[in-house]
C-alpha cells in the first residue's frame, strides 16, 4: 500500500534546523535479468533534524549531483514529501515511513539577494 501522492511537509516545524551528516547509502538501478547495475538511482543522506530531535534520512535523485557537504552544515530540502510502504504481515502490517526530496542545499545558498541601502544607492552616484 502507498499513499498516491505521499504527504506534503512543512520543513520548518517537522525538521527545524537541518545539518548535514553523511551520505548513508546509493540504490543502484536494476539489470532486466535481476542484477545490480552500475547506476545509481537515488542517494540517501543523513541528516540531523533538531526538531526531530535525532537523525532523519533524506533520499534524493542520482540526478542530483553528489553532496560533500561539511559535516554539521545547516542545509535545508527542497520539496520534501513523506511516503510509506506497507507489507501486510499475519498480525496485521508492518509500516515503513521514508523522505524524499528534490534536493539538498546548503541553507546560505537559499537567502534571497538583498537589495542594496539608499545610503549605499547614494554614494555610487
Amino acid at each position: 500500500m502507498r499513499l498516491a501522492q505521499g504527504i506534503v511537509i512543512n520543513k520548518e516545524d517537522t525538521f527545524g534546523l537541518l545539518k548535514f551528516s553523511a551520505l548513508r547509502r546509493e540504490v543502484f538501478l536494476q539489470n532486466e535479468d535481476g542484477t545490480v547495475s552500475s547506476e545509481v538511482k537515488e542517494r540517501t543522506y543523513d541528516l540531523k533534524s533538531k526538531a526531530q530531535g535525532r537523525m532523519i534520512q533524506v533520499s534524493i535523485p542520482a540526478s542530483v549531483p553528489l553532496k560533500t557537504f561539511d559535516y554539521n552544515a545547516e542545509v535545508t530540502i527542497i520539496n520534501p514529501v513523506a511516503d510509506t510502504v506497507a507489507n501486510a504481515t499475519f498480525r496485521g502490517a508492518d509500516v515503513d515511513w521514508y523522505i524524499k526530496a528534490d534536493d539538498i542545499v546548503l541553507k546560505e545558498a537559499q537567502k534571497p539577494p538583498q537589495k542594496p541601502k539608499k545610503d549605499e544607492l547614494d554614494n555610487e552616484k
